[in-house]
């Protein structure tokens, strides 16, 4: 090469960049990720075909509320949620509902009173697509907040679970999952107001991200970090505020309906009641057992949390305190199963427990639709005990899992996340904090007490 000629290297185009990596986008997460969601959702479009084609919901195993909805909420009739019509949904979701509504109008259809026959079921078609082109991006938002994580091949998990080709399209919960995953993405990025602005969003959408500041708030109590957790549940409450009040200053009875339907709501499909109910067993005053239950299953958490050698991750006490309001809760409907997904892959990101939860979820999903359309009722009276069969083995999945999850907090070398030495990847602020003076005291009470115990009464010991 001539004295101050161009190199070789320069002459190609320059050097391997400092972010780049041998064999490029084949050995990156995110296409592979993507394109397994894309497909995931093809799948799931092409099971939604016998319904849009006019087959019985129930047994082609394709109903959806989106279109449901749309007749039986006034959506297609034009009424603004809340203000005009009754929605059993927290405010962000009826939002959604409206915007797409309004996008249909934009798009040619039609959404007005009166309407009836092929001009109604033109624009209910029209306004499932434009919801499922929007649920979509929902979940290419969840998948996306996954990739950004500290185990981005995970993601995987959830682009290709039979969860997404089953049950993405019951309801609109891709928008909360997504909202939550952005929460805890936020967080591990060590931005507590972020993480208040998504969990606040995704309380306005469904309920249960709320549960989400009860394992935050124990961790920050173990490790000592009381700021990060007020500002991410002061930014929580005042951007829900911000969705809430407008509306119920406007429609306060059509705000209230979603918590007055909640609040009365009897043993409903999925649920532990309802089987209970259907083995002919009935539940007096059904809201305290579940609330007693919920209390008692928190308080147990709470001392896991605590007092666990290691201090645990925050996407284990995510799992654990979402899956217990789950198992509890007075109704499991079929689009539950997102919640649990991302949630899972962060807690315990192993592939035999996906599958298990799959096939679990999977049966639970094929055992619901055949219920409501009466094709498995047997046994004496109609009992459904294929039904109570799949709701029984899926709710014994959930509870093995919150073993197996307890048990890599009990035990941290068992967990997978923390191989080679890690300790929470997606903790954020929390990630490699030791615990508080004050819970070292305590442990070290509890262990002279123990140990006093042992030198006075040895034979306990054995």
């Amino acid at each position: 090469m001539v004295s101050g000629g161009p190199s070789v290297e320069r002459m190609l185009g320059g050097g391997l960049g400092r972010h780049a990596r041998p064999g490029g986008v084949w050995y990156a997460a995110g296409p592979w990720a993507m394109l397994a969601l894309t497909f995931s959702w093809l799948v799931l479009m092409w099971r939604q075909r016998a319904c849009l084609d006019g087959g019985d919901a129930y047994e082609n195993l394709c109903y959806t509320d989106i279109t449901a909805l749309f007749y039986w909420r006034g959506v297609g009739e034009g009424r603004i949620p809340y203000l005009e019509a009754d929605l059993e949904y927290p405010v962000l979701t009826g939002m959604l509902i409206d915007l797409t509504r309004r996008i249909v109008n934009l798009f040619g259809g039609l959404t007005a009173p009166g309407l009836v026959g092929d001009e109604l079921d033109h624009s209910a078609q029209l306004f499932f697509g434009i919801s499922a082109v929007l649920l979509f991006l929902g979940f290419a938002v969840l998948v996306w907040a996954h990739l950004r994580m500290s185990r981005p091949w995970d993601a995987l998990m959830i682009a290709v679970s039979p969860a997404v080709m089953t049950a993405a399209l019951v309801n609109w919960d891709a928008l909360v999952v997504a909202l939550t995953s952005l929460a805890l993405l936020a967080w591990s990025r060590r931005r507590p107001a972020w993480t208040g602005v998504w969990l606040g969003l995704g309380v306005a959408a469904k309920l249960y991200p709320v549960l989400l500041l009860v394992p935050l708030a124990l961790l920050c109590l173990r490790a000592g970090r009381w700021r990060p957790f007020f500002l991410t549940a002061g930014v929580t409450a005042v951007t829900w505020t911000a969705i809430n009040l407008p509306v119920y200053l406007l429609a306060p009875e059509g705000w209230l309906n979603f918590w007055s339907m909640n609040a009365d709501r009897t043993a409903d499909l999925g649920s532990i009641w309802y089987v209970l109910s259907l083995a002919g067993v009935t539940v007096d005053a059904l809201s305290v057992w579940v609330a007693g239950l919920m209390i008692a299953g928190t308080l147990a958490l709470a001392f896991l949390l605590l007092f666990a050698p290691r201090r645990p991750r925050l996407a284990q006490g995510a799992f654990l305190i979402v899956t217990l309001f789950l198992l509890v809760n007075k109704v499991y409907s079929p689009q539950y199963v997102l919640w649990l997904l991302p949630l899972l892959v962060l807690a315990r990101p192993r592939w035999l427990d996906w599958a298990v939860f799959s096939v679990a979820e999977l049966g639970y999903f094929v055992a619901i639709w055949a219920h409501i359309a009466g094709l498995t009722a047997t046994g004496v009276g109609g009992e459904d005990r294929i039904y109570m069969a799949a709701v029984l083995f899926r709710i014994g999945v959930q509870v093995w899992l919150c073993v197996r999850v307890v048990r890599d907090v009990w035990h941290p070398s068992r967990d997978i996340v923390r191989a080679g030495g890690l300790d929470d990847p997606d903790g954020g602020l929390l990630d490699g904090r030791p615990d508080a003076p004050w819970l070292v005291g305590i442990r070290g009470v509890l262990a002279g007490s123990a140990s006093g115990l042992r030198t006075r009464w040895p034979s306990a010991s054995t």
